[in-house]
């Protein structure tokens, strides 16, 4: 999960939930306020193992970008970040590679807060705060172009963000602006909520009611976003199952299930 575009102000507000904050708070993190974890409640209700779904996307988080920095990519531009929390990308792709440049994009106002006091010693990894509807700004900023070389691949990153994009704002044509901008050898990573149980419609529904988005889509079109470039093992699935660490259960519960991802090339 990360902040909705509805929401993107110049202010922190704390008389509604942030997408960021939510995220923090089943994160177990400190960075909220108690609308943030009301919502979460709610959504408690509905898929009691959030908590969990989190950890997963945080999981998925680190084992896609180790395999990324595997296949030599050392940049990487990480959109709709979140709050700063451990093992973020900065910290999984450094400790495999310390060459590797992080830029984190989000346009919660939190999130340039503590993004810039945590990372002020980094002088290999950026916050820009903006709103990834934009490619053109984002491209464009001062942080982007000092850190990431668009002539070699990028790992372009929209981890639990693309369900908080509207069918009518064209996340498709926002995918594909980003990708269009990088070169042959570039990597496309996706976690996105999955309309996969009678739970999940019910999620759905919670998060439209409390925040006007949250789109849980099917598999197939999880999988629209990857076309034009070669979807990798094993595909868009939910996010246990993307290259596992250790053994799986045969059976995925509805929380397992809630999220799925993938990540794909770019020939």
């Amino acid at each position: 999960m990360a902040e909705t575009p509805n929401q993107w102000t110049s202010a922190i507000d704390t008389t509604r939930p942030s997408i960021a904050r939510a995220y923090d708070v089943v994160l177990n993190g400190k960075d909220n306020f108690e609308v943030d974890r009301a919502f979460v409640a709610e959504i408690v209700k509905v898929v009691p193992e959030i908590y969990d779904v989190a950890t997963y996307n945080r999981q998925i988080l680190g084992r896609g970008v180790r395999f990324l920095v595997d296949q030599g990519v050392t940049q990487f531009i990480d959109l709709g970040s979140g709050l700063p929390t451990v093992e973020n990308t900065h910290h999984v792709a450094q400790r495999a590679n310390p060459e590797s440049r992080v830029v984190y994009v989000d346009n919660d106002p939190m999130v340039l807060a503590h993004g810039r006091a945590l990372l002020a010693e980094n002088d290999r990894t950026a916050v820009v705060t903006s709103d990834l509807r934009d490619p053109k700004s984002i491209l464009a900023d001062k942080d982007v172009r000092r850190l990431i070389d668009l002539d070699r691949p990028v790992g372009v990153m929209l981890v639990g963000i693309l369900h908080h994009l509207h069918d009518d704002e064209d996340p498709r044509g926002i995918v594909e602006a980003y990708m269009d901008a990088v070169p042959s050898g570039s990597y496309l990573f996706i976690t996105h909520f999955c309309a996969s149980s009678d739970d999940s419609r019910e999620a759905e529904k919670k998060f439209l009611a409390l925040l006007g988005t949250g789109r849980f889509r099917t598999v197939a079109e999880i999988t629209g976003f990857f076309d034009g470039f070669e979807l990798l093992e094993p595909g868009v699935v939910p996010l246990p199952l993307w290259r596992p660490d250790g053994p799986v259960p045969s059976e995925l519960t509805v929380g397992q299930r809630l999220m799925y991802g993938g990540i794909a090339y770019k020939r």
